[in-house]
């Protein structure tokens, strides 16, 4: 597609001083309208501009300290984090002096809204609102309160693994793995809340694999956590690298931790014994719907993904016309590929009995791959109730699919090969949804 004409003249056009302000003026408004209503949940600020290159972003949000609301400034450096605390007054006049001096976007999440506000290169800033997709309830923190972290640094295979350092005789952690650090500790978090929503909350025995494990530091932290919580956990971790199978193996075996291991494998070609929980973060494109059909068949109490590199979809993309202005730029038209791409996943794992979501597990300054599809296994009257929507859902599938003029979707095709292979083994011909594209994928 051939790209817009610039408008005639555009270069000439410079919007007047009090159309500049108006966006920096109307965003400043909303934030001291939110602390003062008791709306504002979050303020992230990005962009840095400012001398100290170290700095990258700053994270504001609302704490009590002594009984009084206050501020508190998470400034992120590359390897450190500092936190500051201010009254209200005091802290909203700051951010007023960074915004579009020292950073050039700042996000505002409010229990009704989210709205950005960002500057262009010149400095021109502009303003975008948009309704919160559900009410925000978001708790302020207590100044006191421990963080919930639910690893130890001490723990010796992190030493093996690069993630903690010897500093006079204690361990700490790596600078440079601070973000690393935080991310593991969250993604422990969510599968913590998975496990107690799940069938397999009052077993003992659970079996887990970690698909592309990599050098092993979300395997090892499962294993570990499992075992903190009475568990007695068989953990693999499947890598396709033969150096970083031996090095994690070499770990395991080196501090006797039974239950654990490492394989080499592709999630395509291996199976699995048993697998209670699947793991694929950052399976490339089709691999992550590879992975969730092996869960499927195992019959996997929680599928945990994190995608990434959403190829498939994108060119069979058909713009509809009403969104022709939107997706005439590529990075709208691969930002709506993902999301078609994974809302589709998340769709098809509701048809197969899973309570399923999609959310951002770590926050973007941690890592840009950030979403995860989350799906647990329903049971009893739940399974009862997804069965009655299921033929709701699969319309819903074949309508985004006709919208978009969408031929193929990975995840289904697999799926729908394991109901014909049913239904022949049964001898009986398969039913399927009629495709509304006209498709027979």
């Amino acid at each position: 597609m051939a790209a817009p004409p610039t408008p005639m003249f555009s270069d000439l056009i410079t919007p007047p001083p009090a159309a500049q302000a108006d966006a920096l003026e109307r965003f400043t408004r909303l934030l001291h309208t939110a602390w003062a209503d008791g709306s504002f949940v979050s303020l992230l600020l990005s962009r840095h501009i400012g001398a100290d290159e170290q700095l990258e972003r700053l994270t504001v949000r609302e704490l009590h300290l002594r009984g009084e609301r206050q501020l508190s400034f998470l400034w992120r450096y590359r390897t450190r984090d500092v936190t500051k605390n201010h009254p209200g007054a005091e802290g909203l006049a700051q951010i007023a002096a960074l915004l579009g001096r020292e950073f050039q976007n700042a996000h505002l999440h409010t229990r009704s809204q989210e709205v950005q506000l960002a500057f262009s290169r010149k400095g021109k800033p502009s303003l975008r609102t948009a309704r919160a997709a559900a009410p925000l309830t978001v708790e302020p923190a207590a100044h006191d309160k421990p963080k919930q972290r639910p690893l130890a640094l001490d723990t010796a295979f992190w030493l093996d693994l690069g993630v903690t350092h010897e500093v006079r005789g204690e361990r700490q952690l790596v600078p440079a793995m601070s973000r690393k650090w935080k991310q593991i500790n969250k993604f422990i978090e969510v599968l913590g809340a998975a496990l107690g929503s799940s069938p397999l909350a009052d077993r003992r025995e659970v079996h887990v694999t970690d698909f592309g494990s990599g050098k092993g530091y979300l395997t090892f932290a499962m294993h570990e956590w499992l075992r903190s919580q009475g568990k007695a956990p068989q953990v693999t971790g499947v890598e396709l690298r033969a150096d970083m199978v031996a090095l994690c193996n070499a770990a395991a075996a080196r501090h006797g931790l039974s239950g654990l291991r490492f394989d080499q494998g592709d999630v395509r070609s291996y199976t699995p014994t048993r697998l209670d929980v699947m793991i694929a973060l950052h399976a490339c494109d089709t691999a992550t719907d590879h992975a969730i059909h092996l869960g499927l068949r195992a019959g996997a109490s929680i599928i945990m993904c994190s995608p990434c590199c959403h190829k498939q979809i994108r060119p069979q993309m058909q713009t509809p016309p009403l969104l022709r202005p939107m997706l005439q730029h590529g990075i709208h038209l691969g930002q709506e590929a993902e999301m078609v791409t994974d809302s589709l996943r998340a769709l098809l794992l509701e048809v197969q009995g899973y309570e399923t979501q999609v959310f951002e597990f770590v926050a973007l300054e941690h890592t840009s791959k950030n979403k995860m599809i989350l799906a647990v296994r329903k049971s009893g009257a739940a399974l009862a109730a997804a069965e009655q929507r299921r033929p709701e859902l699969l319309a819903q599938i074949a309508e985004i699919k006709r919208f978009y003029g969408l031929r193929e979707h990975c995840l289904e095709s697999l799926i729908d090969g394991d109901a014909r292979a049913a239904h022949a083994n049964a001898g009986v011909a398969p039913t399927r949804t009629p495709d509304p594209a006209g498709s027979s994928a």
